[in-house]
């Protein structure tokens, strides 16, 4: 077996396959500095702070390739200026190596319209002023939602959220001035459901219980009752609840008896009658009214003075009947009678008897 491995031609086999091994490694490194141009280096011209136009003619002249890359706006540079070359001027590289050039863009990049919908505006400020937006108008809108961003508009349109503007765009943002108070209930009876939820909603109010007389959900029924009642006053934002049928609502008063009965209950604040009669409980008020009733009593009293005027004009009547001559001793039982009364009366009388006994 040794004599096998001394033999020539085993030694022709190893030398022959040396000799290929360090050709192709020969004609390996040759070929890669052939194809890498080794030795040929080039210096990085600088085109710093010049126009991306003339950076590429430069590179391109000089048997360079190139890469734009734009970053962040600067607004102290110019648009399309190059700002930042790699590798840095001055170094040497490889034919054809390409060369990346950071360049100003033109503006800023366009920023995602935040989702601050619904939100309060305070925090919805925040939110757009962090990305890089602007807050322009603020218009206050009738809402439920008070305090509350309803909707964005960007040049009179309704901007939606995730939209892409430039950087330091303004906006304006609706907001909700709260629910307005006493506001008339509008009136939905004969309409469909579809329009009676079309008119709460405009009016902002709410949709409450729907009930269909079938069960089902047609909104195409006719509202034959409602609550609360047309021409109520309510604060927007609250509920307003509806009855529906088939039916139209002339066809319906059982059942708008029924709930009227139900949700139109009056309450009389009178006083019952039982307790009309009966004196209050509580009477310190009383003496304030019963002083004119006392003041009128000596008024109702007055023509009571009069009758001693009738009494006088009686006494007049013996006056003329003491004139008479024949009759004068008539007189005197007349003045014994009435003894306070006909003090008077014998005044009169005394003279005329002097009278007679003179004659």
């Amino acid at each position: 077996m040794l004599k096998s491995l001394f033999h020539w031609k085993v030694w022709v086999n190893i030398l022959l396959a040396a000799a290929v091994f360090v050709g192709a490694v020969w004609l390996t490194f040759r070929w890669l500095e052939m194809h890498t141009n080794h030795g040929k280096e080039i210096a990085v011209p600088n085109v710093m702070n010049k126009s991306v136009h003339d950076a590429i003619k430069i590179l391109e002249d000089s048997g360079l390739g190139f890469e734009v890359d734009s970053g962040k706006f600067e607004p102290k540079y110019k648009p399309f200026q190059v700002l930042q070359v790699y590798p840095s001027p001055g170094s040497r590289v490889k034919d054809g190596r390409n060369i990346i050039l950071r360049v100003n863009p033109r503006t800023y990049a366009p920023v995602s319209v935040p989702d601050v919908l619904d939100r309060y505006k305070g925090l919805a400020f925040r939110q757009l002023e962090q990305v890089g937006l602007k807050i322009g108008d603020t218009i206050y809108e009738a809402s439920i939602q008070r305090d509350a961003v309803l909707r964005m508009i960007y040049n009179g349109a309704v901007l939606k959220p995730g939209s892409l503007l430039p950087r330091f765009t303004t906006i304006d943002l609706v907001i909700g001035a709260g629910p307005k108070r006493n506001i008339s209930v509008p009136n939905l009876v004969g309409l469909t459901v579809q329009e009676a939820k079309l008119i709460i909603a405009q009016n902002l109010f709410e949709i409450g219980l729907v009930e269909y007389e079938d069960g089902g959900g047609d909104e195409s029924d006719i509202v034959y009752y409602q609550d609360p009642a047309p021409m109520d006053v309510r604060d927007q934002g609250m509920q307003i609840d509806i009855w529906a049928s088939k039916k139209t609502p002339a066809e319906m008063g059982g059942k708008i008896s029924q709930l009227n009965s139900i949700y139109r209950i009056k309450i009389d604040y009178g006083m019952p009658e039982s307790y009309d009669n009966e004196p209050p409980l509580y009477q310190a008020p009383a003496p304030t009214r019963s002083e004119p009733e006392i003041m009128e009593a000596p008024k109702s009293t007055i023509p009571k003075v009069e009758t001693p005027k009738a009494e006088v004009k009686k006494s007049d009547a013996p006056k003329t009947t003491s004139d008479q001559k024949p009759k004068p001793v008539e007189t005197k039982p007349k003045t014994t009678t009435a003894t306070p009364k006909a003090t008077p009366t014998k005044t009169e009388d005394k003279p005329k008897v002097k009278k007679v006994i003179v004659e």
